[in-house]
């Protein structure tokens, strides 16, 4: 059994980690720690039976715990994840990972020198959405695809430090980390180049109001994500194009309404979602309406203590992680200077 320590108790770390632990079966949500007294209430109210600090240093000098999940602002994943290591405890920061790729290094040399598991709630690599998209490609509807285009756009201006860049990072490390983290596992070829547009409107805010990026792959494909707080129409959530088909896929996961009810696995899709796809099969071309595949935000949690009590090969990994963040420091530099950077990673 893994006892774990949440840190930090706002959205992410009640709605999402609390919860997502305690249906763990071999999880122990064991220490809730914030320094917020009203939420620190609120964590004995939610779980009477977890112990609720005020301080990392109560939880780092736990021998219970084997487990710390940090669900706090960006800008403090590096630091409090480096602390939490180097007392030898095993860590999972929520996304996005940190700031930059060099604190995404120094993160993932802690856990090497202090031999403990690091990884990134990456959940939305379970999303249906997601998954349909996978399975549609590798069941070859698609061909091969050269344009994938994934976006969020929503309307009203970010609130609390989600909207201070200095503590989030920007319009593109909040939703953005889900979207380009899928985006590098769903195309089998390494990063060639990248371009990246912000524009900043309307909110009073400076993480901006649209992020446009384009990862240019060595294969020859594009995927497109697009970001954007200020669009009263959304998007569809994916267009795919290869050389012998497309599909849509409009709505966003349905799992975190159900998720905020307690009951994540009654979740369902609106029919009207469904994923649309038009390919060619046998000579004839055909228009076909598929069901999503079910994926479980479960998923995270079940492999992180499989583990560190197996020794299973973590989903979301260091380097992957690294990898993401060097997208990221090459976007920000294009949006800054107005160009296209290479990588090849």
């Amino acid at each position: 059994m893994v006892n774990v320590a949440v840190v930090g108790y706002g959205f992410a770390g009640k709605s999402f980690h609390s919860y997502l632990v305690g249906l763990e079966e071999r999880m122990t949500l064991h220490t809730i720690s914030t320094r917020n007294p009203e939420r620190q209430a609120r964590a004995r109210q939610d779980y009477p039976d977890v112990n609720v600090v005020g301080s990392l240093d109560a939880v780092l000098a736990d021998d219970d715990i084997d487990l710390v999940v940090l669900a706090t602002p960006h800008n403090t994943h590096r630091d409090l994840a480096v602390a939490a290591m180097d007392a030898g405890k095993p860590v999972v920061t929520d996304k996005i990972v940190a700031m930059n790729a060099p604190e995404t290094i120094e993160m993932a040399e802690a856990a090497e020198r202090n031999d403990v598991l690091f990884s990134v709630f990456h959940n939305r690599r379970w999303d249906w959405d997601f998954l349909t998209v996978k399975k549609a490609i590798e069941d070859g509807y698609i061909g091969e695809p050269y344009l994938y285009e994934s976006a969020i756009m929503r309307y009203g201006g970010p609130g609390g430090w989600r909207g201070v860049k200095s503590e989030s990072g920007g319009i593109l490390y909040d939703w953005g980390a889900h979207l380009v983290d899928q985006a590098l596992a769903l195309v089998p070829s390494k990063v060639a180049s990248v371009s990246c547009q912000l524009q900043y409107r309307k909110w009073e805010v400076d993480i901006g109001s649209y992020v446009c990026v384009n990862l240019n792959f060595e294969n020859g494909a594009i995927y497109r994500v697009e970001v954007g707080n200020l669009s009263m129409y959304q998007r569809p959530r994916f267009h795919v194009m290869g050389d012998v088909g497309a599909l849509v896929k409009t709505g966003i996961d349905p799992q975190e309404p159900y998720m905020k009810e307690g009951r994540i696995d009654d979740a369902v899709e609106d029919a009207a979602d469904h994923a649309r796809i038009w390919t060619e099969r046998d000579g004839a071309r055909e228009e076909l309406v598929i069901e999503s595949v079910r994926g479980s935000w479960r998923g995270y949690y079940r492999n992180v203590a499989a583990a560190l009590l197996d020794g299973a090969d973590l989903a979301v990994t260091p380097e992957q992680m690294i990898r993401l963040m060097r997208v990221y420091d090459a976007a920000m530099t294009s949006a800054e200077y107005g160009v296209t950077v290479p990588l090849g990673i």
